[in-house]
């Protein structure tokens, strides 16, 4: 497989853009096309309006209709995403004195993705006036239909991609829909049920209700579905960050970070996406995520307490699980690279052992470790194959299905997804004839360059700027995400000191070859990587791709390397 070597953002900050900042900042916002003061504007006032976002106001007005003697039955998504926007709109509905409201998750093993007809059957037990779908339903033809059989009235919210046909629901709220001239695609499903909530809140006018105040389960949801931190979600993200380190935000996330020992103070995206988000994705993908919404509805500080404790409990299961099924699917991978004499360009992976709601987890570790489009299936309960797909930058992973759908009738049972991650099923006896030909079409799509796993760089700093200082200015200066990463730099380094820590992550001391004291680094995973064949013995130099991150410890803070990638001095091709 092709490996990973590091190239420099382009980068311009000669027109004197942002003069005030700290100078590393001005090169960063430069190189992630920020060109006007108002692009740091990240007040409430700079959000999209409301009333542009597609049927927003229309599905407020039907909403609404149902306030008073009304039985709301939400039903979400069972993962981060569908979590925030199901405990989001349970609660705003019950702040707003709807009569009833009540939520409603699928059972992913059971029922699979979406509004299913048999989901809809599920939730016609419990009588309700209107479906209202969060994180899903834009694709649920079926289930629609199934509702209005039954005399059910269906809201979409979503944030999906449409296919060619769309349910017909009486109102679908989505920023992707033919037409849309909403300015943010990138919306996650919490974010297009925010702006449903916030249209509602306008039409009702109850003056104790504030729909900013939900705004820790936005930037949650936000970051756990990894959806591109453009203009309008960086905003979303950056004020449910502000209210969750004043600790205005529901008991559920308090108590989840409280779990995974973060502090409120500092509190980043980076905090919520790594250590809060997989509690909550771990319900979805081992049992059953009610138990994340329930921790996320709930006023109750120990109540939160016991069902994020029963969340951290999950989410080691789900590593261990992981970290097995990991081990065999690189052992896969090798037996087939070894078969088709070839680095498949696209990568399906299987074995009738592995967990359903593991496999996304798998394919993306894969994906990472051999810059391909990886597949990964589990058995389903019927018999047939479930997947997860996650790719590369460059090559949509929703596409080059559609394209696999279009060249092969009948191949895939369904698909979905985004550009970087998608879920697919198919028969259990059509996987080899599936692997051939997701083969092709990734090889239609890809090129080198897209395949070689570059680690992009903002460039070198200067001796004086590899500092706490710049850390701290790089941390508050978030956030930081997909579509807007975290500022990665690079440089060559002498290694002073190793030394191996919690078994599979290498801890270095290193000193720039500009000059400049010795600073900790720390390599996660780099012990039994494929780059750990990278000299790393004390005096080698070596080039590393690198964040600059505050580490704190006993009330100190202090600078560290965050090491992105390290290679030999000088070796290889290095592109300015």
């Amino acid at each position: 497989m092709s490996d990973t070597r590091i190239r420099r953002r382009q980068l311009d900050v000669s027109d004197g853009r942002f003069a005030n900042l700290n100078p590393v900042l001005r090169r960063v916002y430069a190189a992630r096309g920020l060109t006007r003061e108002e692009d740091l504007d990240q007040s409430l006032q700079a959000l999209l309006p409301v009333g542009s976002l597609p049927n927003v106001i229309q599905a407020a007005r039907l909403l609404a209709a149902h306030r008073e003697r009304g039985r709301v039955l939400v039903i979400g998504d069972f993962d981060a995403d569908g979590a925030t926007s199901s405990a989001l709109v349970v609660r705003a509905l019950r702040a707003l004195k709807f009569a009833h409201v009540d939520f409603l998750v699928p059972d992913r093993f059971r029922f699979g993705y979406g509004l299913t007809a048999e989901i809809v059957e599920l939730a016609a037990s419990r009588a309700p006036t209107l479906i209202v779908t969060v994180d899903n339903g834009v694709s649920s033809l079926e289930g629609v239909e199934a509702a209005r059989a039954r005399g059910i009235p269906v809201l979409i919210t979503d944030h999906h991609l449409p296919g060619g046909e769309l349910p017909a629901a009486i109102a679908i709220v989505n920023p992707n829909l033919a037409g849309s001239t909403f300015a943010s695609g990138a919306l996650a499903g919490v974010g297009v049920a925010f702006y449903l909530i916030v249209a509602l809140a306008e039409q009702l006018q109850q003056s104790d209700f504030r729909a900013a105040d939900l705004l820790d389960l936005v930037a949650l949801g936000t970051v756990a579905d990894m959806v591109p931190l453009d203009k309008n979600n960086r905003v979303l993200v950056t004020q449910g960050l502000r209210r969750i380190r004043a600790g205005r935000c529901v008991p559920g996330i308090l108590a989840l970070l409280e779990q995974s020992g973060r502090r409120l103070e500092q509190l980043t995206a980076a905090d919520l996406g790594f250590a809060v988000a997989p509690r909550l994705n771990a319900a979805g993908r081992l049992t059953d995520m009610s138990i994340g919404i329930a921790c996320l509805i709930s006023d109750d500080a120990a109540e939160a307490a016991r069902l994020a404790s029963r969340l951290s409990a999950l989410n080691d299961e789900r590593r261990e699980i992981e970290r097995r099924m990991q081990a065999e699917a690189l052992d896969i991978a090798a037996a087939l690279g070894a078969a088709d004499g070839a680095d498949a360009l696209g990568v399906c992976l299987f074995d009738p052992s592995w967990h359903q709601g593991i496999v996304g987890l798998v394919a993306g570790r894969i994906k990472d470790r051999l810059h391909r489009p990886v597949i990964a299936f589990a058995p389903a309960e019927d018999g047939s194959l479930r997947g997860s797909a996650r790719s590369v930058p460059g090559i949509h992973i929703r596409d080059a299905l559609d394209g696999v759908a279009a060249r092969h009738p009948g191949l895939l049972v369904k698909f979905g997804g985004h550009a970087l991650a998608a879920g697919l099923s198919l028969a259990r006896e059509n996987l080899p004839a599936f692997r051939a030909a997701f083969a092709v079409e990734i090889a239609l799509r890809s090129d080198a360059d897209k395949l070689a796993g570059w680690v992009l760089s903002d460039g070198e700093l200067e001796r004086t700027e590899i500092s706490l200082h710049t850390a701290i200015a790089l941390r508050a200066a978030g956030p930081w995400g997909q579509g807007f990463p975290e500022p990665v730099f690079d440089g060559e380094f002498d290694i002073l000191d190793t030394r191996i820590v919690g078994e599979r992550h290498l801890k270095l001391k290193v000193r720039a070859v500009t000059g400049c004291e010795a600073i900790d680094a720390i390599a996660f995973g780099h012990i039994g990587s494929s780059a750990e064949s990278v000299a790393t013995a004390r005096g080698a130099r070596v080039r590393l791709a690198y964040r600059l991150e505050v580490n704190e410890y006993r009330g100190m803070e202090r600078l560290q390397l965050n090491c992105q990638h390290l290679e030999r001095a000088r070796e290889g091709p290095f592109l300015p």
